[in-house]
């Protein structure tokens, strides 16, 4: 995994979820109104804050928006991406078991869906290389 700094300039850091259960992925429908992505699937997550690492972010950003405790598990992958002058790194980690009963603080619905699945929900660009990697992993666990 690389190794990141709040001291690039232009650059943003995200942490993202891959919460999964049975072979299943959890992803999150965007629900905010004055969200331009609304109606979007997505890997639950969010932006660093200045003084975390990525795992302390995602685990509170799995608290704010859906109200779960997570144990942040393995790195996965990262998928970089531009938005205007911007650079972006979503950082995505494993996340088993979660303490919680899920709430939709900030999305409209969630779904537990097949990385086979995966392609049949709308999801920003960014998502979508995280998808090619679950769906080509020789790892996942295929059912369904």
């Amino acid at each position: 995994m690389q190794n990141y700094s709040h001291g690039q300039k232009n650059k943003k850091l995200i942490a993202a979820a891959l919460i999964e259960d049975n072979g299943k992925i959890l992803i999150a429908q965007r629900g905010r109104e004055e969200d331009p992505l609304r109606g979007m699937w997505e890997f639950p997550g969010g932006k660093l804050e200045k003084g975390e690492t990525l795992k302390e972010c995602l685990k509170r950003e799995l608290s704010e928006e859906l109200s779960i405790h997570v144990e942040v598990g393995e790195y996965f992958c990262t998928s970089t991406f531009n938005k205007g002058e911007v650079e972006f790194d979503m950082a995505v980690f494993r996340v088993g078991a979660f303490k919680g009963e899920i709430v939709l603080n900030e999305h409209a619905a969630i779904e537990w869906v097949y990385p086979k699945d995966l392609l049949h929900y709308p999801m920003p660009d960014p998502d979508l290389p995280i998808v090619s990697m679950l769906q080509n992993s020789k790892t996942q666990i295929e059912k369904g």
